[in-house]
């Protein structure tokens, strides 16, 4: 395949087409995308940009005078071209480590942060990115300009309150928590004289007052039917589901699922949760012969590891948010609500203690840490609450 092109990146154009059709993109749209490039690369050869120029922020740049002066001819008016970008990294035209930015993950000091969490402390992607966005984008954007070190204990507070006036529980313990892990790495960089974490207040809530929200049995079974099981992406839905019912895992747990992780002899998977520990769970029968439906007749033959991928290009490992968007897209359609993932944990746990498990043993299954945090599930157990139930004065038992 040869490309016409000029500009900078011209001499890798045959490349990205070929990089575009091994990820799976129809032939179309790779014309599509490649007409893009040409654009691109016109543009930045305008602007004097040459290939040891080119950079992330560059790139973004240029898309956005293209899509300014002729966005109509795009369509869908793209804001980034991260297939662009992700194949020039990978052949090492770009450096590493420079993905594009979104525009709530402002400055080089984020990046700096990002990087100290992920790599020093060991957090999950999902959760650094909750992280900034919460707390640590918008406290830069509100406090940092005058500088950290002029910063305190006042300051923090007053952003918190004002912040979680109104946020939700989630996002509000998404910002503090978000916000002392980004004064702690400010300590640590000497970007603040005194650490001003105590200055973060807490989320008021009561503990254990919440009661977990669960899915009758015939509201699941509704959610299954919604998948149509005669197509792949019908067969790939309907196994996340009944993973996430039967066995409560995590959407990122349900995404980072490799092939290497199935022991079909023994009839288990190994799970990996919080912190990146691995942990043996027994294979049902239903969910072994949705998984096994779904592998044989809907998962593209792809080198990919990952057990539940993409549908559409690129084909790849199908993320934490896409697990969410197939349980969102189901409730919706069996008429069940809107929900994420989460409820259907909650089920799994609720229907093990319904048919005689116990409170450790649906900790054992759910991986909870800490066995309070299993004990909430208790309160939607009401057959086993009515024997401790107090008698109304004057009633006889």
């Amino acid at each position: 395949m040869t490309v016409e092109m000029e500009g900078p990146l011209a001499a890798w154009a045959d490349g990205l087409a070929l990089e575009l059709k091994r990820q799976g993109y129809a032939a179309r749209t790779v014309q599509r995308l490649m007409a893009l490039t040409r654009r691109l690369s016109w543009r930045l050869q305008q602007q004097g940009i040459s290939a040891e120029d080119l950079r992330p922020v560059v790139i973004d740049a240029a898309l956005g005078v293209v899509v300014r002066t002729e966005g109509g001819a795009w369509g869908e008016r793209p804001r980034s071209v991260p297939w662009l970008v992700g194949y020039l990294t990978e052949i090492g035209v770009m450096p590493p480590g420079t993905p594009p930015i979104p525009q709530w993950r402002r400055g080089e000091l984020v990046e700096r942060y990002r990087t100290y969490v992920l790599e020093e402390r060991g957090l999950a992607e999902d959760t650094v990115e909750n992280y900034v966005r919460a707390a640590v984008a918008p406290f830069l954007e509100e406090c940092g300009a005058r500088g950290l070190d002029t910063l305190d204990a006042g300051d923090v507070t007053r952003f918190v309150t004002r912040r979680c006036r109104h946020l939700s529980y989630a996002w509000s313990s998404h910002t503090v928590t978000g916000l002392r892990s980004f004064l702690r790495f400010a300590l640590v960089e000497g970007l603040t004289e005194r650490s001003l974490v105590a200055a973060v207040p807490s989320v008021a809530r009561w503990s254990g007052a919440g009661i977990p929200k669960f899915l009758t049995q015939r509201q699941v079974t509704a959610m299954l039917a919604t998948c149509d099981r005669r197509r792949a992406i019908g067969r790939r839905n309907y196994a996340i589901l009944v993973l996430l019912a039967r066995l409560g895992l995590r959407s990122a747990e349900v995404s980072g699922l490799c092939l290497d992780d199935i022991n079909w002899r023994a009839g288990e998977i190994v799970v990996r949760g919080k912190g990146n520990v691995a942990e043996h769970l027994p294979l049902p029968p239903d969910v072994g012969e949705a998984m096994a439906a779904y592998l044989k007749r809907g998962r593209p033959r792809r080198e990919e590891r990952e057990v539940f991928l993409r549908t559409v290009a690129p084909l790849r490992g199908l993320t934490s948010g896409g697990v969410a968007e197939v349980v969102r897209t189901a409730s919706e359609r069996a008429g069940v609500g809107s929900f994420g993932p989460h409820r259907l944990r909650h089920t799994a746990a609720t229907d093990m203690l319904r048919h005689g498990g116990s409170l450790a043993e649906v900790a054992q299954v759910l991986r909870h840490r800490n066995i309070a945090t299993t004990a909430g599930y208790a309160k939607v157990d009401h057959l086993a609450l009515r024997g401790l139930a107090m008698p109304w004065p004057g009633e006889r038992r």
